[in-house]
């Protein structure tokens, strides 16, 4: 059944023995056996030969093979599509290569190499692929098929020569008639041939007389059968006729003798033509290599590196063919032909051109490549390739061209030399640049106290977009923001110079893994392959290379921090450097010569002349002197906002740099990034602690004598200085935290907390900032502020204060001496009550220590104030009072000389009233502070009272009646001001009057007591209106 099946294929050249349709290709074998003009026009013309018309006899013929096919172009051959296996394993060759997974099908070539009917048939490939796993006696089996089969086939051979025998023999003898006949014309006629064959010859020689004659028809007047035996032997196929051509030898001689001399001047024109169409021919012929330089050439100038690569790819092949030949020729020692040496001369002259182009080009590309050193976030994506871009196709045009040095090296080595100088050029720039305007502002003066209070203030300011820009004055702030900008450019994760490297590395890292090389081409032969890799000293070197462009930022930003303000400015003058776009060598193999050009980094702010140099900074003693970074006269509220945000980068760019792997695997360079970030923390912490101090003694000079808009006892001097001392403090915490940084935690960790040392130091100011805030205050209490109409002195610039005539509800009279003591004892008890236990506990939260003895201390300091400053606003008060009680009691007109007294003396209603004034004063200014002054004047004029009766020696009834009632009277007047030491003072008066009495006058004083209390109820009613 399968014999049949595949006899069945073959005969009708099927694939498949159920077909679902009609093959397409049966069609058009139909239709390009019969010529149906239904033939698609879009089929390629082939040319024809002049004998196509005898083609044609074989092309009208059906294939008479089962299983052959026609190829590609037209033609068929008795190839067929499938074969049984000739070792008799298998029906279908075809079938067993598709099992193992050959394209037989699809591809012809390759089935034909295992068809025996084909002349391409491999019996190695054969073997190795059909009998892959066939055994010894498998294949030895197959022999003794393969021998039956040829035996067979010899056989069949054998037959067809038998059963024909009789029509080869008919087939020759009709040969040798024909030819017998055309060698023996005009000669006798030979004996008669057998009668068997004279049949046939005669039939083929009246053929070949036939087809002679109409030849060479006879000339005129000459009738056939007269022709000569002369002429026939001319025309005989013999030696001595010259083979039929005897005849016309001499015709022809004299026609070309004649031809020439008239075609002669013609011909020599045509000859002409002829040469110039043969050299035409040749540029046609050898078009591709004439143009190839030409092609090379404007593909440069297009920058199209495609068509650069494939016209040189083809320019080398065409180099390649004229060397094989030359080569050829001279292995077999054979002599070139002159097509050949014409073709070696043209492709050597190409080639010189092409190859000098290629250098030039090559050249260019070094320059170009070296060249592209501008930063990676400043190319305009819009308009222009990125530089990553850039570099990996001039690196990929050069691997495809071929190149000796390692163009992937040499961009990462002209990388690192372009980096190294920019961070070099770059840090000391800024530094020069930051130095000259120091100079320029330390030398313009310290700011007036009204400035300074104006900057102070502004810490209680609420936040929005222009707050900074009042922190400090706009020289400061300048240079603040031109500091924090120069650090930026060298720091910045994203478009700072780190961001260069930490890119670099990403690129170099990715070179040595080989994950970008997959993209580049491997050049013409694979000769650029040996570029693809980096050496392990290369990449050792890079390794180092980028710990060293580490270290150099590292140490330019711990030289600015730690190192005091640099001496020579003279860089700032000096010539700018060439840009490193141009470098000096046509040819860099290890190009080192790019430099930086500092305007390509510069700050527009800094402008500055060169016939104008500042001069030296001043030494004026200021702790500003010895930070490079801090600038003069500047306030700690303007330091701690900028020096946050330089220390945030500062532990940002560090964690960043820690992040590649040769920084985080070498223990030196962390502890030396460490060392920065620790250095640089330390002399920031110490800059502000100095402006912390001078700025707590200048707080004095924020007391503008301005009631606060929530407390009208308290001044607004007390809510701004808190806000200061917030500000400081939530800045501080961000200095030794640095807590916005960007980290990594872990062993490669390098913002580490802060050591005891610095802590303590931010303690300790702490404290005294508050101790020279307090002494300010007090300061100001003592001293008047600035006069309307003259000068200016040394406290705080009443600017709120307005003349009398101007008072509104939160204005002073800050002239007035007992209004400012009244406001500074209001003020220091709002301390002790609210702020400083506020300010402590902020302190305590940020940075996580408590604050008990440091407490305790500065409540004993506000006390210590507060009790000096109350002695000072009440001493001048019990004094008059003193005064007042002394002379009153001990005049010899105080005891009454009638009976039962009606009026306390003059002396109760003068102390009274200057009481009443005091109290007025102390309500009108600070009403909290009533009660306890009051409680202490009414404490103290009971002690005046009694050291007055004292003083008396001996009281009759009456005077005894007027002291009972001048000490009630004055008692009830001030009773809700009357203290526990008030009433024991009371009664200690009492007790000494009772001294000096007797008993009489005692038990009189009881029944008068009634009455007493009766006058006494009606002075009281008489001085309400009046106390």
């Amino acid at each position: 059944m399968a014999d049949y099946e595949h006899t069945i294929l073959n005969h009708y050249n099927l694939t498949n023995p159920f077909p679902n349709e009609w093959p397409a290709q049966k069609d058009q074998d139909a239709d390009s056996d019969d010529g149906s003009p239904s033939r698609s026009r879009a089929a390629v013309r082939r040319s024809k030969s002049r004998y196509s018309a005898l083609e044609r006899i074989g092309s009208d013929k059906r294939r008479s093979v089962p299983g052959s096919e026609r190829t590609g172009d037209g033609v068929e051959n008795l190839v067929q599509k499938d074969e049984s296996d000739p070792l008799g394993s298998t029906e279908s060759v075809v079938r067993a290569l598709r099992h193992k997974g050959l394209p037989v099908e699809e591809d012809t070539r390759l089935r034909n190499r295992f068809m025996l009917s084909s002349t391409t048939f491999s019996p190695a490939l054969f073997l190795s692929q059909v009998h892959s796993t066939a055994s010894t006696q498998s294949l030895i089996q197959g022999l003794e098929f393969l021998s039956r089969s040829i035996d067979q086939k010899s056989a069949s051979l054998k037959v067809l020569v038998e059963s024909n025998f009789e029509r080869f023999v008919k087939a020759k003898s009709t040969i040798d008639s024909v030819y017998n006949e055309m060698r023996n014309q005009g000669a006798q006629p030979e004996a008669a041939q057998p009668q068997t064959h004279s049949r046939q010859s005669s039939r083929s020689a009246t053929h070949f007389r036939n087809a002679s004659g109409s030849a060479a028809p006879p000339s005129p007047g000459f009738p056939p059968n007269k022709q000569s035996q002369n002429d026939k032997k001319k025309n005989a196929l013999t030696k001595e006729s010259e083979y039929g051509v005897q005849g016309i030898k001499a015709p022809l001689t004299e026609a070309s003798v004649k031809a020439e001399e008239v075609w002669g001047p013609a011909l020599g024109g045509r000859e002409r033509e002829k040469s110039l169409k043969d050299v035409l021919d040749s540029i046609e012929k050898y078009r591709g290599i004439f143009e190839v330089g030409g092609s090379i050439s404007d593909s440069i100038k297009r920058r199209d590196y495609e068509a650069l690569i494939e016209d040189y790819a083809r320019s080398r092949k065409l180099a390649d063919e004229a060397r094989s030949i030359a080569n050829s020729a001279t292995q077999t020692k054979s002599a070139l032909t002159d097509p050949q040496v014409y073709q070696i001369i043209v492709t050597a002259q190409m080639w010189t051109d092409v190859e000098g182009q290629i250098e030039d080009f090559k050249r260019d590309l070094w320059r170009r490549l070296v060249g592209i050193q501008t930063n990676f976030n400043t190319v305009d994506g819009a308009n222009a390739p990125t530089q990553s871009e850039e570099h990996m196709e001039i690196i990929g045009v050069l691997l495809e061209l071929g190149v000796q040095d390692n163009p992937i090296w040499v961009w990462l080595l002209s990388r690192y030399d372009y980096l190294k100088n920019k961070i070099t050029t770059t840090s000391e720039r800024f530094k020069v640049e930051i130095e000259v305007v120091r100079r320029r502002l330390g030398s313009g003066g310290k700011p007036n106290p009204q400035t300074l209070a104006a900057h102070l203030r502004a810490a209680a300011l609420p936040d929005h977009g222009d707050k900074t820009q009042q922190l400090d004055t706009p020289d400061v702030i300048t240079l603040w923001e031109g500091t924090f900008t120069s650090l930026n450019t060298l720091l910045a994760p994203r478009r700072g110079i780190l961001a260069e490297v930490i890119d670099f590395w990403e690129t170099a890292q990715n070179f040595i893994d080989g994950r970008t090389q997959r993209t580049l081409p491997v050049g013409l032969d694979g000769q650029s392959r040996k570029h693809h890799r980096l050496s392990t000293d290369g990449v050792g070197d890079l390794q180092k290379g980028l710990d060293e462009l580490v270290n150099l930022i590292r140490e330019s930003v711990f030289s600015f921090f730690v190192d005091p303000p640099i001496e020579d400015i003279s860089l700032l003058f000096s010539p700018i450097p060439p840009a490193p776009n141009t470098p000096a060598s046509p040819y860099p193999t290890t190009p080192k010569s790019a430099t930086l050009t500092p305007s390509a980094f510069k700050d527009t702010r800094f402008n500055f002349d060169p016939n104008s140099i500042p001069p030296p900074s001043p030494r004026l003693g200021e702790e500003w002197e010895r930070f490079a970074f801090w600038p003069p006269f500047a306030n700690s509220l303007s330091g701690v906002h900028y020096l946050s945000k330089m220390l945030v980068l500062i532990g940002t760019a560090a964690s960043q740099m820690t992040a590649m792997s040769p920084i985080g695997q070498n223990d030196a360079t962390l502890d030396r990034l460490r060392s920065l970030v620790g250095g640089a923390r330390e002399r920031c912490v110490q800059a502000v602690c100095a402006a912390w101090s001078r700025d707590a003694e200048n707080c004095k000079f924020m007391e503008d004598w301005t009631r606060a808009q929530d407390n009208r006892d308290v001044t607004r001097m007390l809510s701004q200085f808190m806000a200061f001392q917030s500000n400081v403090l939530s800045g501080m915490q961000k200095i030794l935290y640095i807590s916005e940084a960007i980290t990594k935690p872990g062993p490669a960790d390098v913002v580490l907390p802060p050591p005891t040392k610095v802590l303590q130091m931010v303690r300790g100011q702490f404290v005294t900032s508050l101790y020279k805030a307090f002494g300010g205050m007090v300061e100001n209490t003592t001293r008047s502020p600035r006069n309307r109409a003259g000068g200016l002195d040394d406290v705080a610039d009443p600017i709120g204060s307005v003349a009398p005539t101007n008072m509104t509800a939160h204005t002073i009279d800050a002239s007035d001496f007992n209004v400012r003591v009244l406001l500074t004892l209001s003020n220091l008890q709002s301390l002790r009550t609210d702020v400083i236990p506020q300010l402590i506990a902020q302190f305590e939260a940020a940075f996580s220590v408590k604050l008990t003895d440091e407490s305790r201390r500065i409540r004993d300091a506000l006390g210590q104030m507060d009790a000096r400053l109350f002695q000072t606003f009440t001493h001048p008060t019990i004094e008059k009072l003193a005064s007042i009680i002394r002379s009153g009691v001990l005049s010899p007109t105080w005891a009454p000389t009638g009976g039962r007294p009606s009026e306390v003396r003059q002396y109760v209603y003068s102390a009274l009233l200057v009481l009443v004034m005091v109290h007025t004063q102390i309500s009108t200014t600070t009403a909290s502070l009533t009660p306890q002054i009051m409680s202490y004047l009414l404490e103290q004029t009971s002690r005046e009272l009694l050291e007055a009766f004292r003083q008396r020696p001996k009281y009759t009834l009456a005077a005894l009646m007027q002291a009972t009632l001048d000490v009630e009277f004055v008692a009830q007047t001030l009773n809700q001001y009357t203290t526990d030491k008030t009433s024991e003072i009371q009664g200690q008066i009492y007790m000494e009057l009772d001294r000096g009495t007797d008993h009489d006058a005692r038990a009189r004083l009881q029944s008068e007591l009634p009455e007493m209390r009766m006058i006494l109820k009606t002075l009281r009613e008489g001085s309400k209106a009046e106390l």
